[in-house]
């Protein structure tokens, strides 16, 4: 069974349907309203956990009754929630998200508690970063608190693993604490200046990553699979057929499936076969974390699922 820490964002998602995302200054209908628990640090947390790892949280909610409804739901999930701490000068974060039918999505986060993640935090969970097979980060924390629990990780030999969302410019000292990194192709081109839109494109800026100190790169493409680099081998992860309706933690199955199955077997083409199931399946569920497969059914869909 792997053994994760994730140092990352939990935030309330607020959730829209609507028949297309609005233009500026448009006011659209909408339909189906819902709150869900997000957070890419939240998600990922969850998506390892039901998936069978053990996965432990460091992040900040507010004192407020999202930030109990977060920190109950990581319990649900079977995630470990004592390394997140209470922030009382802050509401918890919130992600005010509109789907589309087609299933895209746009979203506006506001922080929050998460604003307030810090070196300390990092700190308090070092006894369980040590000792566990892999970290995961994300960027919806401060930049130094990433930097230092990728830095922690690394002095103690367990694998880095960062998806770098929502973008913004990363120095090469920060990448070369990255034992694997997983980000979209608007993240990727944001990190490289090479828009990502073909193969060619991603083999480049995933070329460019690993050049800046990221020891592996995996670029994921949406409908069109991944995009893999690691020890000079390139090769394409085909997607998986479904009908998508929601896109919003499609991402976050990719990567908690992804660790959960890289932590312990080593094998990434395994693991990204893994990883582009979970990724699949939750596109085919509305909200984040309610949209996250567990075990039973990620196994279920990987025995009758073709590309």
């Amino acid at each position: 069974m792997s053994k994760l820490v994730v140092v990352g964002s939990l935030n309330m998602d607020l959730v829209v349907r609507s028949p297309h995302l609005p233009r500026p200054g448009e006011t659209i209908l909408g339909r189906d309203f819902m709150t869900a628990p997000g957070g890419k640090g939240a998600n990922q947390t969850v998506a390892a956990a039901k998936l069978g790892a053990t996965v432990h949280m460091v992040g900040r909610v507010g004192g407020d009754n999202f930030g109990q409804a977060l920190r109950a739901n990581l319990r649900a999930a079977n995630a470990d929630d004592a390394c997140v701490s209470t922030e009382n000068s802050a509401a918890t974060g919130i992600a005010i998200i509109e789907v589309e039918d087609s299933g895209q999505n746009t979203i506006v986060v506001a922080p929050g508690a998460n604003a307030h993640v810090a070196r300390a935090d990092v700190d308090a969970a070092r006894s369980i970063i040590v000792s566990s097979q892999a970290l995961i980060a994300q960027l919806e924390i401060p930049l130094d608190t990433v930097w230092y629990a990728l830095l922690v990780a690394r002095e103690a030999e367990v694998l880095t693993i960062l998806n770098p969302a929502p973008a913004q410019p990363l120095s090469t000292e920060l990448l070369s604490l990255v034992d694997l990194l997983v980000p979209n192709e608007s993240e990727a081109a944001l990190l490289t200046g090479i828009e990502v839109h073909d193969d060619v494109s991603a083999e480049q800026a995933a070329r460019q990553l690993h050049d800046r100190g990221a020891r592996s790169v995996v670029i994921t493409l949406g409908a069109r699979g991944a995009l893999a680099l690691s020890d000079d081998k390139v090769w394409r992860i085909p997607p998986f057929r479904v009908k998508a309706i929601d896109a919003t933690a499609a991402g976050d199955a990719f990567v908690g499936a992804l660790a959960t199955a890289y932590a312990t077997q080593r094998d990434l083409d395994t693991a990204l076969r893994e990883a582009s199931a979970a990724g699949a399946l939750a596109a085919t569920r509305l909200g984040a974390q309610p949209s996250l497969p567990t075990r039973a059914e990620l196994d279920e869909f990987l025995k009758h699922a073709s590309h």
